[in-house]
């Protein structure tokens, strides 16, 4: 017998009224048709044609930064600079207990939102490494029902920073897993070069991947790509390395935009846009037209290059919003890129799941037997509609076991000349 089916679901890939069959923890079975009668099991749930969806991914986030907004005071101006330096002021009177309690309070938002994997940079430029140690104990701890992923981020340039060098390879010792960087913040554009090379050097002697912070500027001179691009050819890294934010892009000629993204597709280099937080810090100095700032999705995903969604920050030094709903991301997203047609619409809702799971190398995330039985019933009948109502998280697994449900959201109308009524709008029951 088995331990839990799903029967009548609909799957991101438009099959309808499919049986998933978990068995230890893993998908055993997918299959149209199956249902509790051909496959029985302890547990039965019945989807009624709503989606399951593999778990949401974010591939980008800063969890030692999170829900710490307001201290040590508000970002006045909202602006990404301020925000630096907000940060460079709280982190004196860091300590690892806040760190840790405001970190696990959002893995929780992330588990009720059936977000279930996060890549999040952690600074490494604290003497102290405080950040560090609180977010390697809060891996550890999330462990059964989420996946954590700590990149060691030299907020203050790897290079501007005194031992910032020795502080980030200490971070890798204690079991940081990716090399992170930040090029465009380095005192020049020469300096910024000499730490990608630098950094994925270290990355490739220690076989880590690699997701630097790239030339998030309005700058279209801000080029740290080429050079991750050329560095990741050069030293065999295909495929395990990644270019975060790349606003630049969006300022930067036709011409060499068109070299860039075909150079990216040769190299394998992987793209994480974040466009609740790049709408908003970009284009600061614009009047008008105003620039947005975004990368270039559209063009990258049509030269085959990856590209996933983040959710960056959440009520932080530089984003006073958020809630860790990565349907609110992707919803944000295909907007700014203009990404309304349907096929581009469900690249969209890839962006937030598939798509970042294979980024971080999460080969167990997936509705596939073998798969690990980690999924979302989302109150939405396809991706698109899930996207259009940010839809509501009916059921959330991990490895079979249930971790939150809720019911299904419904209205009761009250309206004058017209019966009380009770229903679901989108769907309808």
């Amino acid at each position: 017998m088995l331990d839990l089916l799903i029967q009548h679901a609909s799957l991101p890939d438009g099959r309808t009224n499919v049986g998933v069959a978990v068995q230890d923890g893993l998908i055993k079975e997918v299959k149209e048709g199956l249902s509790a009668e051909q496959a029985p099991a302890r547990e039965v749930v019945d989807a009624g044609g709503l989606l399951l969806s593999p778990p949401f991914v974010d591939a980008h986030f800063h969890m030692d930064a999170t829900l710490s907004h307001g201290l040590p005071r508000v970002n006045q101006s909202g602006t990404l600079l301020e925000g630096i330096a907000l940060w460079g002021e709280l982190k004196p009177d860091l300590t690892q207990e806040a760190v840790m309690a405001r970190a696990l309070a959002y893995c929780e938002w992330a588990a009720a939102k059936g977000l279930l994997a996060i890549r999040t940079h952690v600074d490494t430029c604290d003497p102290r490494l405080l950040a560090v140690d609180a977010l390697l104990e809060v891996k550890r701890r999330v462990a059964p029902w989420l996946e954590l992923q700590l990149v060691a981020f030299p907020q203050d340039g790897v290079l501007r920073s005194s031992g910032a060098w020795e502080l980030l390879q200490e971070a890798l010792r204690r079991g940081v897993d990716v090399v992170g960087g930040i090029p465009h913040f380095e005192r020049t554009q020469a300096d910024g070069a000499a730490s990608v090379r630098m950094l994925c050097e270290l990355a490739a002697q220690q076989g880590k991947r690699v997701d630097m912070h790239c030339d998030e500027s309005d700058d279209p001179m801000s080029r740290h790509i080429d050079v991750l691009t050329a560095e990741t050819l050069r030293l065999g890294l295909q495929g395990r390395v990644t270019g975060s934010h790349l606003t630049s892009m969006h300022s930067m000629d036709n011409y060499h935009v068109s070299k860039l993204i075909a150079l990216m597709a040769e190299a394998g280099v992987n793209v994480v846009a974040n466009p609740l937080i790049n709408i908003t810090l970009q284009g600061r100095h614009d009047t008008y037209p105003k620039r947005r700032g975004m990368t270039r999705v559209p063009e990258l995903l049509a030269a085959g290059v990856p590209v996933a969604f983040g959710h960056d920050c959440v009520m932080d030094p530089w984003y006073s919003l958020g809630s860790g709903d990565m349907l609110e991301v992707a919803h944000m997203g295909l907007h700014v890129a203009q990404m309304t047609g349907q096929a581009a619409m469900r690249q969209c809702f890839e962006a937030v799941t598939s798509t970042p799971a294979g980024i971080l190398g999460l080969d167990h995330f997936g509705l596939r037997p073998g798969c690990e039985a980690s999924f979302v019933l989302l109150q939405a009948r396809d991706p698109v509609e899930a996207l259009r109502l940010r839809a509501h998280r009916l059921k959330v697994y991990r490895r079979g076991q249930l971790l939150a449900h809720s019911e299904p959201v419904q209205t009761t109308l009250h309206l004058p000349g017209r019966e009380s009524s009770t229903r679901f709008f989108w769907p309808e029951a």
